[in-house]
């Protein structure tokens, strides 16, 4: 559901987007001001033909969304269709468009660090408070994580991030019960440099997802990265889109982006919690 509380112009723009009315409407959010150099998240539709289905055309108008997590995407996005940016970048810039100094967040699959560290950012303040939990079932992980972060934070920061040898499937067992966490991350396959045969698997990625869905407070997100080009990867993508999908509406708006004449590359997921 479009929201767009504060609007003197409300009743008037969402009566007739409702009733589908020939006329396609202008969304203009209270605080996107004329001549305003910000960029939006914007897309098109056509008023719904005899099928009830609203489609694309050249000649409607644009719909502006500007209080979103992803408004201000639309360069990232683009980058990424084009192959400019790599599905991590992505993930990166939307984290930063949710998370907030001293927040509570997990990256379940910590892998090499470098989510974890991007995480670390975001979340520490000059107070000391924000926290990151960062899991992996790979001793090697941890300890490159760990490496990285020694090498990149100081010992303040440090001391921000918990690093757990735990399975991404037991999340739930580390989060205080009264915790508020703003993101869980995960970056799914194998480690980078590290032994392929070891991989992320559909019923343990489930199992995550379903205590990620508990963990996550209103407003956060849980962010994935799947890589579909290794076998069982595909297996683990169908798990996801099932899960996704089967999400209430008004609670969550699920959403992904995926190159369709390039089957094999990575896939941002990005669920995101009303």
């Amino acid at each position: 559901m479009l929201s767009l509380r504060g609007s003197s112009r409300s009743s008037a723009i969402l009566k007739p987007l409702l009733a589908f009315q020939r006329k396609p409407v202008l969304i203009s959010p209270r605080n996107l001001s004329r001549g305003s150099p910000r960029r939006n998240l914007c897309f098109s539709l056509k008023p719904s033909d005899r099928n009830g289905l609203a489609s694309a055309s050249s000649t409607s108008e644009t719909y502006v969304l500007d209080d979103t997590p992803m408004s201000g995407m639309e360069d990232v996005l683009v980058s990424y269709i084009f192959g400019k940016k790599r599905a991590t970048e992505v993930a990166h810039s939307v984290w930063k468009h949710v998370v907030k100094k001293g927040d509570t967040v997990i990256d379940a699959t910590c892998g090499n660090g470098y989510d974890t560290l991007a995480l670390l950012k975001m979340v520490s303040d000059e107070l000391g408070r924000g926290c990151v939990y960062a899991m992996d079932v790979q001793k090697d992980a941890l300890v490159n994580t760990n490496t990285l972060l020694e090498e990149s934070v100081n010992a303040n920061e440090r001391d921000l991030v918990k690093l757990l040898p735990i399975c991404h499937s037991e999340l739930d067992k580390v989060i205080p019960e009264k915790a508020s966490v703003r993101l869980v991350a995960f970056n799914l396959g194998f480690l980078p440099g590290g032994d392929k045969a070891i991989i992320t698997k559909p019923e343990t990625t489930l199992l995550a997802l379903e205590a990620a869905k508990e963990s996550v407070m209103p407003g956060g997100l849980i962010s994935l990265v799947v890589y579909v080009g290794h076998p069982g990867g595909w297996q683990e993508w169908e798990t996801i889109q099932a899960f996704a999908s089967g999400l209430p509406v008004d609670e969550w708006v699920c959403c992904k982006f995926q190159i369709l004449n390039k089957p094999w590359a990575p896939i941002p997921v990005f669920l995101f919690k009303r």
